[in-house]
């Protein structure tokens, strides 16, 4: 089972921290796409967290699904107006089944990559793939590794710096190991802590699709549909069931 990184003090302040993920400028657009891919039918977010998307995408009429590891981030769900509306499953999006099928599954902000190996990776897509009824739609929002960005020989690369938080991406080409490191500032104090991922490449994702039984159907930069081309640092691409 994948190791819970969402607990204590990251579940306790992650909409904090990912405020910016909260702004209407990008979660009405992410909400509107989810919608309109859901196309009446039922949806599952794998790791749920907190309810960003899931409770908004509720209230258009969407009924959400959720898979869910960490039992504090699920306690934070619940504590927001209508977090009980979103029906959870505890377990890993690995592995973890849902009763019933999907026509839209769906995995956002980078989460792909806390799945530490390929094979862990590939069985993510293979339980999407699972839950889709034929034709249904498996959803990835995940950046593209800025390997572009580092100079010969170093491995970390900063990412943001503010009054309130200090992050930086560290990278070991030869193994797609990554670990984000932050320091925000919560309440005058400054906390850290580190996230380790896998990176992933775009052509990786499709082959990881393939195997599970699905084909690209759709890649954008961003949730506006804004075209993908060589200078996007994310992608939002859409995988069909064959």
């Amino acid at each position: 089972m994948p190791e819970n990184h969402f607990d204590g003090w990251v579940a306790a302040n992650y909409d904090a921290t990912v405020a910016d993920r909260f702004h209407p400028a990008l979660l009405e657009p992410t909400v509107d796409l989810l919608a309109e891919l859901a196309e009446g039918g039922r949806a599952l977010e794998l790791a749920v967290g907190t309810g960003r998307v899931a409770l908004p995408l509720i209230a258009r009429g969407v009924d959400v699904v959720g898979i869910e590891l960490s039992d504090a981030m699920v306690t934070q769900l619940r504590a927001k107006p209508g977090g009980d509306a979103v029906k959870i499953t505890m377990g890993d999006m690995t592995t973890t089944r849902v009763d019933g099928e999907f026509g839209l599954v769906y995995l956002v902000f980078n989460t792909i990559n806390n799945l530490l190996t390929q094979d862990a990776q590939v069985a993510c897509f293979e339980n999407a793939a699972v839950h889709l009824v034929p034709g249904g739609r498996f959803v990835v929002e995940v950046g593209v590794p800025a390997l572009q960005w580092l100079p010969p020989g170093e491995r970390i690369r900063p990412f943001e710096a503010t009054d309130t938080h200090l992050g930086f991406d560290e990278y070991d080409v030869a193994t797609q190991w990554m670990a984000s490191h932050h320091l925000y500032r919560v309440d005058g104090v400054w906390q850290e802590f580190t996230m380790p991922f896998r990176y992933v490449w775009p052509s990786e994702l499709d082959l990881m699709a393939r195997i599970a039984g699905m084909r690209l159907r759709d890649r954008w930069q961003d949730w506006h549909r804004t075209p993908f081309t060589t200078a996007s640092r994310a992608h939002v691409s859409v995988w069909e069931k064959a």
